[in-house]
């Protein structure tokens, strides 16, 4: 229950090796690598944890971007405290957590702008 092996099924964050695969069969599963577009770039979530150093050795950081991109899509405007709830089922020894909530908190503002923009486009 480290949180490394969590996966999106249907949208959702879910630990891979709580789940048995036939309860996988039929549904959408996506791994770290579904975040980044066809042709290779970076989703801005990932490109958040470049900039603000939010990895490290790398071993938790697929479950925990998985985590964050459900979290992001369910929360718009998280506070802080929330973000280290949502970070409370990832065990990270190498980063403190620190550059993580800031890269989830910089995508949820970058989003929230661009939603205001949308809008005011309208």
């Amino acid at each position: 229950v480290c949180g490394a092996c969590t996966v999106r099924v249907d949208g959702v964050a879910s630990r891979a090796c709580l789940m048995l695969a036939v309860q996988a069969d039929g549904r959408r599963v996506d791994t770290v690598e579904g975040l980044a577009g066809d042709d290779g770039p970076l989703s801005d979530l990932q490109a958040a944890f470049r900039r603000h150093h939010a990895l490290q050795c790398g071993f938790c950081t697929a479950g925990i971007l998985n985590s964050c991109a459900d979290f992001l899509g369910r929360e718009r405007d998280p506070s802080e405290a929330q973000v280290r709830d949502m970070l409370s089922g990832h065990l990270c020894r190498c980063t403190g957590y620190t550059g993580i909530v800031r890269a989830v908190l910089e995508v949820a503002a970058q989003r929230r702008e661009q939603r205001q923009e949308e809008r005011d486009d309208v």
